[in-house]
């Protein structure tokens, strides 16, 4: 393996997101690799951490006061083995390649663990919405989607939505390549649901890693009912993860964004949760507008001086990092195993860095890495392409029945997968692996492309 990640690391040494998704892969699939030296020998380790396909182009448009801006548009075409290409587009100052080929490689496997034919990639702009106007969002999604147009296709490439790309940003993507192809297919997941979007799409991710942290803590017979949950972030993913867990009987106090986290002991019900959905989706406006709204709550402010992150320093039953990539590093993950933590399950992609998962596999917590968890977005999203190919809608019960029916499927594939290579509930190796030989042995079965 040592040997794989040199390369990595010399072909683009900036990449530090993207070396960090290849080397927990690669340490995980060692021992299918040991045991099948097919692979070796076909050089699948080489393939499958190079892109397929690296798009990259500039984005110009015009802000409000008619001052001419420029941005640069990605897509990175992963791997497309078992599937067209599926994943989301991220409009974030953060975004660059390395976080894309991050994001990508992992789709590629995520998406394999889902039951559906669907091939990995990833997409998006540094482009910032938050500030900009409808009409500046707007004129953005218009001029990329004037050159992405050109790379994708039903039976290609489906983006969808991901950090900064919501319904909004969907529907003026999706207006221009209409415009543009003269044609209205399912080329983008997350559409409105009167033009082609599926019922529970927006809800999945949430819902879904919810669904799978109920499945793992069947394992050791218990359940959600009563327990404790910290939940990082405010978006999409946060605030469906949060209402699942409601309705589950769970209790949430913590909620938060780029700024800093709120901590209500009170517990952030459904009336404070419509709230935040108001503040967040419509108001766009910051997560500690919440403490002027309901006092018993507590505002922290990011202090970039401190070595964790605060937030993971309560005394909780269950933890969902729903914000972004490395948000739980080694001192947190021992906090939450010190506050009584049980259990980790994922939103959000790669939240955890290398030493915070180290911690939580010693310490034996039920943890459920991005990969598996949070892949409930994903397959709604293939559930919405097959919707679409069928030009039918389902009810939102059949889509959420069929939601519960593939994670239930997903844990028990991490499962036996980690079974069968020596690693009995070892979530992070089941799902590396079982995604792992899914893809390559498509990649075996067509040759060398």
């Amino acid at each position: 393996m040592s040997d794989i990640m040199q390369i990595v690391e010399n072909k683009d040494p900036q990449e530090r997101e993207f070396h960090q998704a290849v080397s927990e892969v690669m340490e995980s699939v060692k021992p299918v690799l040991d045991q099948n030296p097919v692979y070796r020998q076909a050089k699948i380790p080489e393939r499958i951490v190079e892109p397929e396909r690296v798009i990259l182009f500039r984005v110009p448009w015009m802000d409000d006061q008619g001052e001419p801006q420029v941005n640069r548009g990605f897509r990175i075409e992963m791997n497309s083995a078992i599937g067209p290409y599926k994943g989301g587009l991220r409009f974030h100052p953060s975004v660059n390649l390395g976080i894309l080929k991050f994001l990508a490689f992992e789709q590629v496997f995520k998406n394999a663990l889902t039951t559906l034919p669907m091939g990995g990639g990833k997409g998006g702009s540094d482009f910032d919405p938050k500030g900009k106007s409808d009409n500046e969002v707007m004129r953005f999604c218009h001029s990329f989607m004037c050159e992405l147009f050109r790379h994708i296709g039903a039976n290609t490439d489906v983006p969808a939505g991901d950090i900064g790309v919501g319904a909004r940003e969907i529907g003026f993507l999706f207006g221009m390549f209409k415009k543009l192809r003269n044609e209205f297919t399912g080329i983008l997941t997350g559409k409105g649901l009167n033009w082609g979007g599926s019922l529970i799409r927006p809800e999945a991710t949430g819902y879904g890693s919810v669904y799978f942290a109920a499945e793992m803590l069947g394992t050791r017979d218990k359940t959600l009912e009563n327990a404790k949950c910290l939940v990082s972030g405010s978006g999409n993913v946060a605030q469906f993860t949060a209402e699942k867990l409601l309705e589950l009987g769970a209790k949430v106090v913590t909620l938060s964004d780029s700024s800093g986290y709120i901590y209500d002991e009170r517990g952030i019900d459904t009336k404070k949760l419509e709230y935040v959905k108001m503040l967040k989706n419509a108001r766009r406006g910051r997560i500690e507008e919440y403490v002027e709204k309901y006092s018993s709550a507590v505002y922290t402010p990011v202090d970039p001086a401190v070595d964790h992150n605060p937030l993971w320093n309560h005394k909780a039953d269950c933890a969902f990092p729903s914000a972004t990539q490395n948000e739980i590093n080694g001192k947190d993950a021992q906090n939450l195993v010190n506050n009584g933590v049980i259990l980790v399950s994922e939103g959000a992609n790669m939240p955890t860095e290398p030493e915070g998962i180290d911690v939580f596999l010693d310490n034996k917590l039920l943890y459920g890495p991005g990969k598996a968890a949070n892949a409930g977005g994903v397959s709604v999203s293939g559930l919405e392409m097959t919707q679409n190919s069928m030009r039918l809608s389902w009810a939102r019960e059949e889509v959420d029945d069929k939601l519960k029916i593939i994670m239930k499927s997903i844990h028990k594939t991490c499962l036996d997968a980690a079974e069968q290579y020596g690693t009995p509930g070892n979530y992070v190796n089941g799902a590396n692996i079982a995604g792992f030989v899914k893809v390559v042995d498509a990649m075996m079965d067509q040759g060398l492309v």
